[in-house]
């Protein structure tokens, strides 16, 4: 059976405020001529299929013309919420779908119950865990915790157990969203850290026969069958090396696995540029990047006149200009930027409660009652975007 696996296409997104919606619309009609030409016989899509809970009407336009062309074709198509959708709107009329080969797995009760396809090896399950809010999924899967390793353990404990009913030489496949240690993020994924841990280890996706993994918008192999596809256009400049692509994925008898990355089309490339003002406007070998969307970042002391405009001039699509001046180590040492890298809320707000204390940071009661506080909000917010 040939799958073709992608995610986190964030339908509605822009770009440092450039519309994306035409390279969106030229990637939809890439993946369907993918599907033609290569003859897929079920597209899977890992979630974050928009950016927002409640996407702009053009988004969802293209949502609905899509998912007509592949009904059209007659391939199935497997669909998960992400973290940026709302799982509620994005399943309304699942059922109704079901029945044109459009299978939309957003209800987290749902995950053992696959869409079964045939082939003539015999089954293939296909199981859809939808992004896993722990804190308002606990319950439904009797976590022992409130945290991403608890919840997506207990629903694969699920998924297992299903699979374990099914006729001897079911072939397995499991569509998720959620950063999985060793996953190489970048900076336009939104944080879904919770109870303090955001990752959850490989060895959670154990047993199937492939991995679809959504959340990272980096294509990357963690094992031979446990993958994520990556967005497949880039949403910040820290993807500027990324190589947007969908993984071509040929299940075998008895789970034997062949991939194939396959590139989707890039609408501008994107050029990283830094250093003082006037080496940016007369380096020879950054013409090359004349044509690309340009993050410029400036290095020198002071702030210099009108650089913008300076910069435009050669780099005609410049979205986003930085200063970073360069500073000594021990200046350096002593930034904000510097104190903050690499720590999430609940230690900034314990460094703060430091600062504000005259050094008497918070104990331990107290460092609880912040974590759950920034818990109290990421859950409220996701309850917000279901609404």
């Amino acid at each position: 059976m040939r799958l073709l696996h992608t995610s986190d296409w964030h339908l509605g997104r822009s770009f440092h405020r450039v519309g994306l919606l035409d390279a969106q619309r030229d990637f939809l009609d890439h993946l369907v001529a993918t599907v033609r030409e290569h003859r897929v016989d079920a597209v899977l899509v890992a979630g974050d299929v928009h950016d927002r809970a409640v996407p702009p009407l053009a988004a969802v336009e293209l949502f609905d013309d899509v998912l007509h062309r592949l009904a059209g074709l007659g391939v199935p198509t497997v669909m998960i919420s992400g973290n940026h959708d709302s799982a509620r709107r994005l399943g309304v009329g699942a059922g109704l779908l079901d029945r044109a080969g459009v299978h939309l797995r957003t209800d987290p009760a749902g995950c053992d119950r696959p869409v079964v396809l045939t082939d003539e090896h015999g089954d293939v399950a296909l199981y859809g865990l939808p992004y896993l809010e722990p804190a308002l999924v606990r319950d439904e899967f009797g976590a022992a915790r409130a945290d991403h390793a608890a919840v997506l353990g207990a629903a694969m404990a699920r998924v297992r157990a299903d699979l374990a009913a099914r006729p001897e030489g079911t072939r397995s496949v499991v569509l998720a969203h959620a950063f999985v240690t060793g996953g190489e993020v970048s900076d336009s994924e939104r944080d879904i850290t919770a109870g303090g841990v955001a990752s959850v280890p490989l060895s959670v996706f154990d047993g199937p026969d492939y991995v679809a993994l959504g959340h990272l918008h980096g294509c990357q192999t963690l094992s031979p069958r446990v993958r994520y596809s990556g967005s497949p256009l880039a949403y910040s400049f820290s993807e500027a090396s990324h190589r947007k692509s969908m993984w071509l994925v040929d299940l075998g008898p008895e789970g034997a696995l062949q991939t194939e990355r396959l590139d989707c089309p890039v609408p501008r490339p994107l050029a990283r540029i830094r250093g003082p003002l006037e080496d940016l406007l007369a380096d020879p070998r950054l013409e090359r990047h004349s044509g690309a969307w340009v993050e410029a970042t400036l290095t020198d002391a002071t702030r210099p006149a009108d650089p913008l405009t300076r910069l435009t001039a050669r780099f005609p699509h410049l979205l986003h200009l930085v200063f970073d001046p360069e500073r000594d180590p021990e200046q350096e040492r002593g930034s904000y930027a510097h104190r903050v890298r690499g720590r999430d809320d609940t230690q900034i707000a314990r460094d703060f409660v430091t600062h504000v204390r005259a050094g008497r940071g918070p104990d331990a009661g107290e460092t609880d009652l912040l974590r759950s506080a920034f818990e109290a909000a990421r859950v409220n917010e996701a309850a917000r975007a279901d609404r």
